[in-house]
Formats: structure tokens, C-alpha cells, sequence
């Protein structure tokens, strides 16, 4: 998967998390992109670490999805608890 895959991946993924996740985490569209990418990141190398092996393949493989998002969702749950306690 090239870069500007991997963003938009980020992207999409960073916005699946925060609809699953509602709440005042905070951030516009650029902080969702961050937050998505990071998640991808972050789903891929525990998913490697729970199944063994690269669980990050092509952008229309559904275990890219599903990691990706996965991992959204925790580093949104990160990123609501730093929000709310700085608040």
C-alpha cells in the first residue's frame, strides 16, 4: 500500500473509530487523520504480535480494515483521556 493510500486509510479509519466512539474527544479532520494513521500503525503491530506475521495487507483486504480501526479506537480512547484530563 503506498503513502497517500495509507492516508486516506488513516483518514477513514480515524473517522469509522470516532463514529463508533462518540463523544468530545476534540480535533477537526486533521487530528482524525493523525489519530487514524497512528491507529493503523498501532493495529498492525498488535495484530502482528497477536497473529504473527504482517496483518496490514493491501488497502481492500478486510483485516487492513479491521486493524486499522481497531487500532483508531484505542489511540481515540488515549487521546479522549489525555483531552479530558488537561480539560
Amino acid at each position: 500500500m503506498g503513502f497517500f493510500g495509507f492516508l486516506i486509510l488513516g483518514l477513514i479509519a480515524g473517522a469509522i473509530a470516532k463514529a463508533i466512539l462518540p463523544g468530545k474527544q476534540g480535533g477537526g479532520w486533521l487530528i482524525t487523520l493523525v489519530l487514524g494513521v497512528v491507529g493503523a500503525i498501532l493495529g498492525g503491530w498488535i495484530g502482528g504480535l497477536i497473529f504473527g506475521g504482517n496483518t496490514l495487507g493491501s488497502f481492500f483486504e478486510i483485516r487492513t480494515w479491521v486493524t486499522a480501526i481497531v487500532g483508531s479506537l484505542i489511540v481515540l480512547l488515549i487521546w479522549g483521556a489525555l483531552a479530558k484530563r488537561r480539560a
